[in-house]
């Protein structure tokens, strides 16, 4: 009998060291800084930075097992460190499948799905085992809880009202950082056109079509069909338009970012890739294709990391900003850093005047730095939002 209880005993300890550090191990693997060995950042991008409206159209945070009202010691974001990049405004986006190796080529809609594992292993309410759309409500949820915790610190933003009032804030002297609600991917629908209702009601503004795999909108711009948008893509996307949800087409088929532009009237956003003509990768979509994007008035945030800029350190990024400007123009570039999105970076949110140095160094205007760091998300917010 003793030898049983002690059994018992030892079982109920690796369980609790497994769901207590396991998560933590986990992510400090998926989420690396591999910093530079560069100078510091200069006395007047430090400056020009503190007068920034900083925003950034991915990250994310949600997914991982952090408390983000505290500093932590590993991943990309949390509030302290937004509040240290000066960041004004975040897009968290709400991770609901995704495949084992993250694979750019292709991968099967029947892919073994991490995610899963994940919410079991950070001991997510059981619902979201199974439910993709439970995924979702339950991420919104934590920020939801967050801006309760610390209302002078986080405010989730959903209309254009809230973006006035966190701007006036901020005006102030408040170090608030707003948050709007996104979807990686629709995959978050679980297949029911009713739930863009409930996510809408949840707070999420802000919807991407695919992810890593094709699903019942289309073609996901790493999955096997390369197809366009279905019937039913067709009727989520009306649906999206109608309730004034921003539509994202990162990750989107070519086919399906062609068939959203010829759809809808509304502006599109691709919140974190590169361009190809930069880094002509599997990761990225083609220059046409984000010239009509532009030219339709949407928003393209560039990513950090060596898929969409083809390295990981800062001049790449910045170099990738500069092509985008050229290409389609200085008020649709934007930063779409896919924190927290399994990527190593150069850098954590709170160092992002790095890139401010960086794109001073290189001779940017102070108007395409203003732009590009923030002022172009937060004017397409404020035409876009609710």
């Amino acid at each position: 009998m003793k030898r049983v209880l002690y059994s018992l005993v030892i079982v109920a300890v690796v369980a609790v060291l497994f769901f207590a550090l396991a998560p933590g191990v986990l992510e400090s693997s998926m989420n690396k800084v591999e910093r530079q060995d560069r100078a510091a950042p200069s006395a007047a991008a430090v400056a020009l930075h503190q007068t920034l409206l900083v925003g950034d159209l991915h990250t994310d945070s949600t997914l991982w097992h952090r408390d983000l009202l505290e500093r932590a010691n590993r991943g990309h974001v949390d509030i302290p460190r937004l509040q240290a990049g000066n960041v004004a405004l975040q897009v968290f986006t709400s991770v609901t499948k995704s495949p084992a190796g993250l694979n750019y080529e292709e991968n099967a809609s029947d892919s073994i799905d991490n995610i899963t594992l994940l919410a079991i292993g950070q001991r997510w309410p059981s619902a979201t085992w199974s439910s993709l759309t439970a995924r979702a409500l339950y991420q919104a949820q934590r920020l939801a809880d967050l801006e309760k915790r610390a209302p002078d610190e986080f405010q989730l933003v959903s209309s254009r009202a809230d973006l006035a009032r966190l701007l006036a804030a901020r005006e102030t002297g408040s170090q608030i950082v707003g948050g709007i609600l996104g979807t990686e991917g629709s995959h978050a629908l679980d297949g029911n056109l009713e739930a863009i209702d409930t996510l809408y009601e949840a707070g999420f503004r802000m919807m991407g079509l695919q992810h890593f795999f094709d699903n019942r909108l289309g073609g996901s711009l790493h999955g096997q069909s390369g197809a366009g948008l279905t019937p039913f893509g067709e009727a989520a996307v009306d649906r999206m338009v109608e309730k004034n949800i921003i539509i994202d087409v990162a990750h989107s088929s070519p086919t399906v970012v062609s068939d959203v532009l010829a759809r809808v009237q509304r502006p599109l956003i691709v919140s974190h890739t590169g361009f190809y003509g930069h880094c002509q990768g599997p990761r990225n979509i083609s220059d046409d294709l984000m010239k009509q994007i532009a030219a339709g008035g949407g928003l393209i945030g560039v990513g950090y990391w060596d898929a969409a800029v083809c390295a990981t350190d800062v001049d790449s990024i910045v170099a990738a900003v500069r092509y985008g400007i050229d290409l389609v123009g200085e008020d649709h570039v934007a930063l779409g850093s896919d924190f927290d999105g399994s990527v190593v970076t150069p850098f954590d949110t709170s160092e992002l005047v790095l890139l401010t140095d960086e794109m001073l160094r290189r001779d940017f205007t102070e108007t395409e730095i203003r732009k590009v760091m923030g002022g172009n998300l937060a004017n397409f917010m404020a035409t876009n939002l609710p």
